[in-house]
């Protein structure tokens, strides 16, 4: 889903105007940068956290020229999903194929005879 997508997805719900959502979606957006930027986390229960990650400076190498680089320190962000979001996107949905012909169980690799 792009963001073009989603401000339409918004407009759409809420039965309100493209320009109004896309003024809606990018303040949300801004808001996360503003507080990933000043060292907040930001907690979406339900969906996740987005948080960051600092980074120790280190030495990398140009893959072109093989030549030493000095890459600095930084902060890196990054999204932890929820555990009702992992099970949301996990959910197991059978589509008419696969409930017609069940996949049977993998057969054991080392069996073990009595």
């Amino acid at each position: 889903m792009t963001k073009a997508e989603l401000i339409e997805d918004v407009s759409r719900v809420v039965e309100m105007s493209r320009k109004d959502s896309e003024i809606i979606v990018e303040t949300i957006f801004d808001s996360i940068v503003k507080s990933l930027k000043a060292g907040d986390k930001i907690e979406i229960r339900g969906f996740g956290s987005f948080r960051t990650r600092q980074r120790k400076p280190r030495i990398g190498r140009n893959p072109k020229t093989g030549a030493r680089v000095d890459v600095p320190a930084k902060k890196i962000p990054y999204f932890k999903p929820s555990k009702e979001l992992k099970d949301l996107v996990n959910s197991y949905q059978p589509t008419e194929s696969s409930a017609a012909s069940p996949t049977p169980p993998p057969a054991a690799s080392n069996p073990v005879t009595p």
